[in-house]
């Protein structure tokens, strides 16, 4: 009785973790770009992709989002290799708990984008950005360069929205004698 048991475990934990194949598709694609942009396009230089609306521009990124920076180049790399590993790992628990699919897909693909961003700065110290993409004027001039890992830790972001909006959860209620939890029909 108890192998069925924890057979039913390992079951429930292969379907949790069925999309972690995605994680390992978008660490490979994010790392192939970069080297690719490391390889053919000189630190700093921008080449037009559409005109000047699109340009991949090889910038190197030692601080967060948006180039924030904790001032240090070393504490900005310990802070930004720890901090992702315990989000990573928050993650992994997310999936285990999740109850949809996108659920699932999201959290594997922010998971994707964290790795690929997390092992620039293991090997190099920095993350390396290209994606330059021009901004309407009266915020900033043109939005912070980005990579593939931070547009899919976007998207991803975007479809657990979208998952919340879908999926809403069903209010429970608990009785007054506090034993019983029932659902509000709506």
């Amino acid at each position: 009785m108890e192998l069925y048991w924890m057979q039913e475990k390992q079951t429930v934990a292969a379907r949790q973790f069925r999309y972690l194949w995605l994680t390992a598709v978008i660490l490979l694609l994010d790392q192939a770009i970069k080297m690719v942009v490391k390889a053919y396009l000189p630190l700093y230089e921008s080449k037009p992709v559409i005109g000047s609306l699109v340009m991949f521009t090889h910038v190197q990124n030692t601080g967060a989002a948006f180039s924030i920076s904790l001032g240090s180049p070393s504490l900005n790399r310990v802070f930004f290799i720890i901090v992702p590993l315990l989000a990573i790992a928050f993650i992994f628990y997310l999936i285990y708990r999740s109850t949809t699919r996108l659920q699932q897909i999201s959290f594997c693909m922010i998971i994707g984008g964290a790795l690929g961003n997390l092992m620039d700065r293991l090997l190099y110290g920095y993350v390396t950005d290209f994606v330059d993409m021009d901004f309407p004027d009266f915020i900033m001039q043109r939005w912070p360069v980005f990579n593939l890992a931070d547009s899919t830790i976007v998207i991803a972001m975007g479809l657990l929205i979208l998952d919340m909006i879908i999926h809403k959860p069903t209010p429970e209620i608990t009785s007054p004698n506090h034993n019983e939890v029932s659902t509000l029909d709506q």
